[in-house]
């Protein structure tokens, strides 16, 4: 096997063509957005494991080069008191330390390292469908363009293409919180440099980072029913902040204020996820990230959990004897991991569960495997060698 198709340029496509490229396959993502990113508002939180996941792709330098680094944060309850204030991940290490940035700049940051190693990164690619054969598979696209390879990469995310030809009868749920998100440029500057604050408000949970430049990255989550999609189409960012900033003041935080001074930039989503068990894998054809395992957003881990896939799915393809027993291996070594997070993050999304200690973002309570994480994802160890020991 020599040939991957990836269909899709986001996190999980890009970084997952990077770690292919790395272990000396061919590979090109199809991405179907005509540009570098969608959603190209969006902020996220990277981990250190997720940060650990790009240094073993040798990316570190395209990512630490966007956004802010996080090293510290904070909980206040609703009441404005102090309820704790600890180290956030791998502090001490600038390499695997936080870091909060924009959706659509970590995209681009990949895609272009992806196109700077030689990987060609074909966009406005919409997959049609996907015809599977012996000797291979074919993805069909929209705009009647054909590609074949001996695998395919299903890394389209929440609404798949892939998946609807692995599961059709697999929809995405909604996870029980509407998630608010956006940007004040009026901060206050008191707020130290590399902190997160975060908000246990009586109706909703709220979490704020001031950037180096004086603006802050927030977001809430609020229960409730789901908004249509017409509603959040139509939705302006002047409706957000009218709907959300009541909410806010009934606590003694600085939440209202922060969103009250947000601009344009204000979105919203509705926290969605993929059921635990659905299948991710259909002779030639294998999803990752999103895709496969979406979860709502209470641990802040779906970039971070994209990357480590990325590094564990090229290791298995490498190590392993043949394709089958590479994406078995890929799936054991992945799914129990993946779907605790999904587990955890719709349990207190939907108020089933409370939040982990602080409830620090991109930190889920313990997963099985977490102490095997380092070593799975060293690129030069042996991921057979890892598999066994952690059998032992």
């Amino acid at each position: 096997m020599a040939r991957v198709l990836v269909i899709g340029g986001g996190t999980a496509g890009t970084a997952a063509a990077l770690a292919l490229r790395k272990a000396g396959f061919e590979v090109t993502v199809h991405e179907a957005h005509p540009g570098s990113a969608e959603d190209l508002g969006a902020f996220l939180t990277l981990a250190s494991n997720g940060m650990r996941a790009l240094a073993q792709l040798d990316a570190s330098a395209a990512v630490t080069a966007l956004g802010f680094p996080l090293t510290s944060m904070r909980v206040l309850d609703d009441a404005g008191a102090e309820l704790a204030q600890v180290p956030l991940g791998e502090a001490a290490d600038p390499l695997l330390q936080f870091r909060c940035l924009r959706r659509g700049d970590l995209t681009a940051a990949l895609q272009a390292e992806a196109a700077r190693r030689g990987i060609p990164v074909r966009h406005g690619a919409r997959l049609a469908s996907v015809q599977e054969g012996a000797d291979g598979v074919t993805a069909h696209f929209t705009d009647g363009s054909t590609a074949t390879g001996d695998l395919l990469i299903g890394a389209d995310g929440l609404n798949s293409t892939v998946r609807r030809q692995i599961t059709p009868e697999t929809q995405p749920c909604y996870a029980g919180q509407r998630v608010f998100y956006g940007y004040t440029g009026a901060a206050e500057r008191s707020e130290p440099e590399a902190r997160i604050t975060m908000v246990r408000g009586s109706t909703a949970a709220f979490g704020y980072a001031v950037s180096p430049e004086g603006e802050t990255y927030w977001f809430a989550r609020v229960g409730g029913e789901p908004l249509d999609a017409d509603a959040i189409a139509d939705g302006s960012p002047a409706h957000w902040r009218e709907l959300l900033v009541p909410l806010l003041r009934k606590d003694a935080t600085p939440a209202a204020d922060i969103v009250a001074a947000a601009g344009d930039e204000v979105m919203v989503t509705n926290a969605t996820e993929i059921p635990a068990g659905t299948p991710w894998r259909s002779g030639r054809l294998l999803l990752i990230g999103d895709a496969a395992h979406a979860a709502s957003p209470v641990t802040g881990q779906g970039a971070s959990l994209a990357l480590e896939d990325a590094v564990v799915l090229a290791k298995c393809l490498r190590d392993a004897p043949d394709t089958d027993t590479a994406l078995s291996l890929y799936e054991e070594l992945r799914r129990p991991r993946v779907e605790h997070n999904i587990t955890v993050s719709g349990n207190i999304s939907r108020g089933t569960q409370s939040s982990s200690p602080a409830g620090r973002p991109g930190t889920p309570p313990a997963r099985p495997g977490e102490d095997r994480l380092i070593r799975l994802l060293e690129w030069e160890s042996d991921i057979l060698e890892e598999r066994s020991a952690g059998n032992a």
